[in-house]
């Protein structure tokens, strides 16, 4: 019980991580970098993407972790490994898309990111549907705030 506790801490942490990295090169680019930009007319409030990231985070870290408990038993062993290389591939262009549209300013660099991280996910989540349908409900507010997001980087690359 004590491996399963901390193992569901270190994926959720670890998680959280990427949305503490993203945010070192965020800091000094949403004023006066992002706020510059003409914004579409759906563009949330910036106090929303907080919040909404922190949950997102801790959602995709208990995937991470019930994936991590599924390496761990003999049956569907082989399979688990594959999903959870393919999950952590698919976090690392989550991370790396901050950096790339809020460090080095590149709008239309970042829509390709996203829509990779988009297509990963719809592909992670139908391979999961058939594995354990419980990430795949985990993973469905990460999907559509990711959809959600490709159509406002989109907008920008547009109107910018």
């Amino acid at each position: 019980m004590f491996k399963k506790v901390i193992r569901l801490i270190v994926s959720i942490a670890g998680v959280q991580l990427i949305g503490v990295f993203g945010s070192l090169f965020s800091i000094g680019e949403i004023d006066p970098w992002y706020n510059e930009l003409v914004q579409p007319f759906f563009q949330p409030p910036g106090w929303i993407f907080g919040p909404v990231w922190i949950t997102l985070y801790t959602l995709i870290g208990v995937v991470l972790f019930l994936l991590w408990q599924r390496t761990q038993k003999l049956r569907k062993r082989k399979e688990a490994r594959t999903l959870l290389f393919l999950f952590i591939i698919h976090l690392v262009f989550n991370a790396i898309w901050t950096p790339i549209f809020f460090g080095l300013h590149q709008i239309g660099f970042a829509l390709i990111i996203l829509i990779i991280i988009v297509g990963s996910l719809a592909y992670l989540m139908y391979r999961f549907w058939s594995f354990d349908r419980k990430l795949t409900y985990l993973l469905l507010p990460y999907l559509v705030w990711v959809s959600f997001a490709t159509i406002l980087n989109c907008s920008l690359l547009i109107l910018n």
